[in-house]
């Protein structure tokens, strides 16, 4: 398979993984390519500190409906907006 593919693969894969909510086999698989793709690596080092960082937040966030449809809609998921 193409390496394309591969991180195509496993960016729909991205929110299972790193929910450890994947399957041993899937999981493995992509954190081999987690080792041989450093663009995937960055990706999967920058969501998981957003998230950490998202995490540490206190306050509650209050984000504007434009500005978290935009966001949505960038990340492609304007669909959980409707």
């Amino acid at each position: 398979m193409p390496e394309h593919n591969l991180c195509q693969e496993f960016l729909s894969q991205i929110s299972d993984y790193l929910d450890n909510n994947i399957d041993p086999l899937t999981c493995d698989e992509l954190e081999k390519h987690l080792v041989d793709c450093p663009n995937c690596r960055v990706f999967v080092d920058t969501l998981k500190k957003t998230v950490y960082l998202y995490q540490q937040q206190e306050a509650d966030i209050n984000v504007p409906s434009e500005v978290r449809g935009r966001l949505f809609k960038v990340l492609n998921l304007d669909d959980l907006t409707r």
